[in-house]
């Protein structure tokens, strides 16, 4: 082996073995855990076991026990006394070695060293009221509550639902689209607009393009943009007596009408819009025809035909006569057809209902001041990263059932979310069976 120098700057950066240790901070070692404390760790949950453990001959003979050492054992496992299983349970699950398992797996784990008469069912109880793991844990089980449909309408435009598609590309000068669309015969309205609407404008908007043509609507299903739940929409609500339904917090379903037309509007434009993308301004009034024209699954006919008993004309010059019903047959479908359209919505309900409880669990029923966990989904969190951040908060208390599918609950002042929350987005949370387990650190700070 040669030895040579070479100077700093052609050097790069030194390893650890050439770096000089002038500058490294001598570690005060009165703040790191002596191996001895995980050897005593061990030894205080052995020492539990020993000294509880009761005398031989005070045992049920069946349970088929042996002594040995100041130990019991069931089949060359450990016998844990009543005193100690809390200790073995928390060793096992919540210390890092345990590691936080789900209950099969800590189940396992205790069972290779351990045995009691009601191992499994204790084991089961700890890990499932475990308020780490409820916090720390995705939940893998199908959604609570079971589909609640909306009332279905008798006549066109009698409720009527509002959304909004934003942040478009600009085309026309316009980068919002407001959607409304009648819940009984889908017909919907496509209308343009620069930024973000206020409540003024929204109900100006309303009055121009949906008013003029179909007058007042019963009620008005939206979510909860500021526009809806400001003062003045409120009382522009009241004065023309139209019933305001606002959707729960962070459950889009409720207006799941409007949410998929939304949807279906974005892929006509992805399908005809240029690709600099600033003509799709252009294209809605024929995107709405469009729409409108085309047979809805759940109405089994075209949102135009269900409101006007009769198809619009598409082809120019077409040999087609084009069939002007009487006066007799508008009247009579102006009695039957709408009849016809309702029983076809309540059909399309009940077979959409069906197939989406499937997937979900009826909730429990929640009572005032039960205690629930919170989804963390829609919850600004101060930490770092949502990666590593909880998944579950609380538990908080309810505060008014106000439904079968929405609960009130009451939050710190520092929760800046709207107390109103979806079954889904909670778990119950159950009284501790084993309230005198120790929490491994403190909740989080929202």
């Amino acid at each position: 082996m040669h030895i040579t120098y070479r100077p700093g700057n052609k050097n790069g950066k030194a390893d650890a073995l050439s770096r000089a240790n002038d500058n490294i901070q001598v570690i005060n070692n009165d703040f790191i855990l002596p191996r001895t404390c995980f050897a005593t760790i061990k030894l205080t949950l052995w020492d539990v076991i020993k000294k509880d453990s009761p005398p031989l001959d005070q045992m049920v003979p069946s349970m088929a026990l042996t002594a040995q050492d100041g130990f019991l054992f069931h089949h060359q496992k450990v016998f844990v006394p009543s005193t100690a299983v809390l200790s073995v349970l928390q060793y096992c699950h919540d210390s890092p070695l345990g590691g936080h398992g789900g209950k099969h797996k800590t189940l396992d784990l205790i069972h290779r060293f351990f045995w009691w008469p009601s191992l499994r069912k204790d084991t089961i109880s700890y890990v499932t009221n475990c308020p780490v793991c409820i916090r720390a844990k995705v939940s893998h089980q199908r959604p609570q509550g079971l589909l609640q449909p909306l009332p279905v309408p008798h006549i066109p435009w009698e409720d009527i639902s509002m959304d909004f598609i934003v942040e478009l590309p600009l085309s026309a000068g316009y980068n919002t689209v407001m959607v409304v669309i009648d819940r009984f015969s889908k017909m919907a309205h496509f209308l343009p607009h620069t930024g973000i609407p206020t409540a003024a404008q929204t109900a100006t908007l309303f009055i121009k393009e949906i008013f003029r043509l179909h007058g007042l609507p019963s009620t008005i299903i939206s979510d909860r943009g500021s526009q809806f739940t400001s003062l003045f929409w409120k009382s522009f609500c009241k004065t023309l007596r139209m019933q305001q339904s606002l959707s729960t917090a962070y459950h889009p379903q409720t207006n799941g009408q409007t949410e998929r037309t939304n949807g279906t509007l974005e892929q006509y434009l992805r399908c005809f819009t240029s690709h600099l993308q600033d003509d799709w301004a252009d294209l809605l009034p024929i995107a709405e025809f469009a729409y409108n024209n085309q047979i809805h699954r759940s109405i089994k006919c075209s949102p135009f035909f269900a409101n006007y008993g009769q198809h619009p004309v598409m082809f120019p010059g077409s040999p087609l006569v084009s069939q002007i019903p009487s006066l007799d047959q508008r009247m009579a479908y102006i009695h039957d057809g709408f009849k016809q359209v309702r029983a076809a919505l309540l059909s399309a309900q009940r077979s959409y209902k069906r197939y989406a409880d499937r997937r979900r669990v009826p909730a429990p029923l929640y009572k005032i001041g039960d205690l629930v966990w919170l989804s963390s989904k829609h919850v600004t969190l101060n930490c770092p990263s949502r990666k590593l951040g909880p998944r579950f908060l609380g538990p908080f208390p309810i505060d008014r059932v106000v439904s079968s599918s929405a609960v009130r609950l009451r939050l710190p002042v520092e929760y800046k979310v709207h107390p109103v929350f979806h079954v889904s987005l909670l778990h119950p949370s159950n009284p501790d069976p084993f309230p005198g387990r120790t929490p491994s650190r403190p909740g989080p700070v929202v």
